[in-house]
């Protein structure tokens, strides 16, 4: 089973960094694994589900459902749309025609991190990325999908990396979905105190698992012109490979 995985490939990095989807699949057939990606696959419905919008979220769930039919792992860069479909599935499938079916993918797919460590037994990948950086925890990777160990174990082994951490690395950066568009005051002022903590560190990079709160905080970063750049783990780890 671990020979053969299908990607997923979220949302926001399909539609604005499809880079990092290339280097997931760089990453993971360097492991030797035979990578099969879906060219159909669309949203997982987390968007419209967290919004209220429960039907619209039950149709697309049950088109990703229909996209990854294999019972194969399945792996993608994003804890909040995995963590939304292992924990939230159940409310909409439990007890109907796709039952079976979202179990199956509940207990297949894993956040990329959490693959490398707890399934493939890799923490050493043999990347190279000398810089200084510091780790942002978000929130849905640590309440969501209850991941924290894991991106730290995958830094620490990276050649000339020098992983330093934040204060309030657990706290929100502000993104939160919709809450950013709804709650713009709020979410500056919590992105500013994400931002202005990772300086503290010296830090010239803020590394995380997810591209939705990089992108959030890399954007007060260029509004302010900051000394610091946001990259994505996976987009670190493919870094001299």
């Amino acid at each position: 089973m671990t020979n053969q995985i299908d990607i997923f490939v979220p949302c926001f990095i399909d539609q604005l960094f499809p880079e990092t989807a290339f280097n997931m699949i760089k990453i993971l057939e360097k492991q030797g694994l035979e990578i099969h990606y879906n060219p159909n696959q669309t949203c997982c419905g987390q968007m419209a589900f967290t919004n209220g919008f429960w039907d619209e979220a039950r149709t697309l769930g049950e088109k990703f459902l229909k996209d990854f039919p294999n019972n194969r792992y399945i792996v993608g860069g994003s804890c909040t749309c995995i963590g939304f479909i292992k924990n939230y599935y159940g409310k909409l499938f439990h007890n109907t025609a796709y039952h079976l079916e979202f179990r199956q993918l509940q207990r297949n797919i894993f956040e990329f991190t959490d693959f490398l460590v707890n399934v493939l037994r890799i923490t050493n990948i043999g990347a190279t990325f000398n810089h200084k950086v510091t780790y942002h925890d978000s929130c849905s990777a640590l309440r969501e999908y209850g991941i924290k160990d894991e991106p730290r174990l995958l830094l620490q082994q990276v050649k000339g990396l020098q992983l330093v951490e934040m204060k309030n690395t657990d706290i929100c950066c502000g993104f939160g979905g919709s809450f950013s568009v709804k709650n713009e005051a709020i979410s500056i002022v919590m992105a500013e105190n994400k931002v202005n903590n990772a300086l503290e560190t010296g830090a010239e990079y803020i590394v995380s698992t997810d591209i939705t709160c990089l992108m959030h905080m890399n954007s007060y970063i260029q509004k302010k012109n900051l000394p610091i750049k946001c990259i994505h783990i996976i987009d670190l780890l493919a870094s001299g490979l």
